[in-house]
């Protein structure tokens, strides 16, 4: 099995009920590909002060488990997919960065 972590990242702070909006989208377009065993989505807890680190600091993460890399290629390029990320991009801009790796527990 192969988990695919994302922590995004929007430039400018999003108002709670449009990042609610953003994760219930972006949870169902990744299970709608069927590709996925789980998909999970989660605010980012900040810390005081993390703001002055010089880093990509998440505003949420994403984290999606599929049975191996090809089926995770699979995953991203469902067209309905791309159609929420677009949709999202296009109204708040946001980095992603992401790790694919084996459970970690």
């Amino acid at each position: 099995m192969i988990t695919h972590t994302m922590i995004v990242s929007f430039d400018e702070p999003l108002p709670d009920a449009e990042l609610d909006q953003y994760l219930t989208d972006i949870e169902r377009a990744m299970a709608e590909t069927g590709f996925t065993q789980s998909v999970a989505t989660r605010r980012h807890v900040a810390v005081p002060g993390e703001e002055a680190i010089p880093a990509l600091i998440a505003t949420a993460i994403v984290q999606v488990s599929v049975a191996d890399t090809d089926t995770l290629a699979k995953a991203f390029s469902a067209p309905a997919l791309h159609e929420v990320i677009d949709r999202w991009q296009s109204r708040h801009s946001y980095k992603v960065a992401w790790a694919n790796h084996e459970p970690l527990a």
